[in-house]
């Protein structure tokens, strides 16, 4: 029922997109810029076999782990590769749609399928541990520490899994709207607590030990006429700094939440349905129309925002040491410097759409592509380079943007008014 429900938004969204009677803002079109970030390909592999897959909007994306980065298909391949070489450690053939994660720690790689399986394996050697069951299909990794498995799954329901055995210790559940976006938050654990947003505007904080609810607040509360306008999903994962948690949500807010209260601090009219990602001081939000914002954690004051990827549907941004990286619908890879927002590198992945978050392991930066492509990239400041490696580099050519296609009929929606991108740009082809 969900997934028609979904399937519903999009034709909606794809109707309004197609409407001959007002125009369509199209997605901004790349141009260049100075490349002051030196970025380099470590290593590239095909998950799946190397077919072309089915795009489902999966919940599949990479993680890391004891040096090892771990991938998945959606017909059950699973792939071990090493971090720094891309050297594979093992590879895993699960006859099952894989549809979760995987997410990884403890020694273990945890996946969850469309039809409600999840499955355990070793981290070392690919070699299954575990499995379990749950009563609805799975759209996001888990959250692992050293007691529990927790995962998130679409009837609206947050699960507490042994992490030894796979046994299920407790269960809570949020109501689920009649219409809701397809995607589930990734739940995190941080500290007795396993904290998850839902399709109702909440976040829920739930004990480790018991599975008792510790706090539950709306972060936005429905509003409007018809069913678009009263989605306020939080399909992203929220983040812990200290005694703080800081969420996002579609048509909602972004927020600082007291860790052990649930208490909002502060909040912000703010629509993303991506999230966002914070280091000791800040935070960097990817909303909804495609505009990255940095803010201030102690108050939420904005330091910045970028505007010159605006609609090109951007993932959940990681960080590096110096960058904030993003990647798009066109298989771009973008990194903005942490401090003034503004661009200084991209590299193309492939010429397909990354819909799941890319992971960040120091300044490597490991993407999945929705086509199946696995890609390590390392972005190096230009001081650190010249400390670790004082040889002659070659130069950092320019990229000359090639021809932008056609931007997908039904872009996801957008919330909030941006300023218009100021770069000098070519029209880009009608959607």
């Amino acid at each position: 029922m969900r997934l028609l429900l979904a399937l519903g938004l999009a034709a909606l969204l794809t109707a309004a997109g197609c409407s001959k009677d007002k125009d369509v803002e199209p997605p901004a079109v790349l141009v260049k810029f100075p490349e002051t970030l030196p970025v380099k390909r470590l290593w590239s592999e095909g998950v799946g076999g190397g077919k072309k897959q089915i795009v489902l909007r999966l919940g599949l994306g990479p993680a890391a782990d004891n040096g090892m980065v771990f991938a998945a298909s959606h017909k059950g391949e699973v792939l071990a590769v090493a971090v720094e070489t891309g050297h594979h450690a093992w590879v895993k053939k699960l006859k099952m749609p894989i549809s979760a994660g995987p997410g990884a720690g403890q020694g273990l790689v945890v996946l969850g399928t469309s039809k409600g399986n999840v499955v355990a394996l070793d981290g070392a050697t690919g070699r299954e541990v575990w499995r379990a069951h749950v009563n609805s299909e799975l759209l996001s990794a888990p959250a692992i520490n050293e007691k529990l498995v927790v995962m998130r799954s679409v009837d609206g329901r947050l699960h507490g899994f042994d992490v030894h055995n796979g046994k299920e210790l407790w269960s809570v559940e949020q109501q689920v709207p009649r219409l809701s976006l397809r995607g589930t938050a990734t739940p995190i654990i941080a500290k007795e607590v396993a904290i998850s947003g839902f399709d109702n505007g909440k976040v829920m904080a739930v004990s480790l030990s018991s599975g008792d609810t510790v706090w539950d607040t709306a972060l936005a509360s429905p509003h409007g006429r018809t069913e678009l306008d009263r989605l306020v999903d939080i399909d992203s994962a929220v983040r812990a700094v200290g005694d703080n948690v800081f969420a996002a949500g579609f048509q909602g807010r972004t927020a600082m939440l007291a860790l052990d209260s649930g208490q909002i601090w502060w909040a912000h009219d703010m629509s993303s349905y991506r999230g966002l990602v914070a280091d000791e001081d800040n935070l960097y939000v990817t909303q909804s129309d495609g505009i990255v914002v940095a803010l201030r954690q102690r108050d939420g004051s904005e330091l910045w925002r970028n505007q010159k990827m605006k609609l090109r549907r951007l993932s959940t941004p990681v960080l590096t040491s110096t960058a904030v990286a993003v990647a798009d619908f066109q298989g771009y890879l973008h990194w903005l410097d942490k401090t003034t927002g503004e661009l200084v590198a991209r590299e193309r992945v492939a010429k397909e759409r990354v819909t799941n978050s890319p992971i960040a392991v120091g300044d490597t930066v490991i993407v999945l592509t929705d086509g199946g492509k696995l890609a390590a990239y390392r972005a190096t400041p230009r001081a650190a380079a010249a400390t670790v490696a004082p040889v002659a580099a070659a130069p950092v050519v320019p990229e000359t943007p090639a021809a932008q296609p056609a931007a997908e009929p039904g872009a996801e929606p957008a919330a909030g008014s941006a300023t218009p991108v100021t770069d000098p740009v070519t029209p880009p082809p009608k959607p």
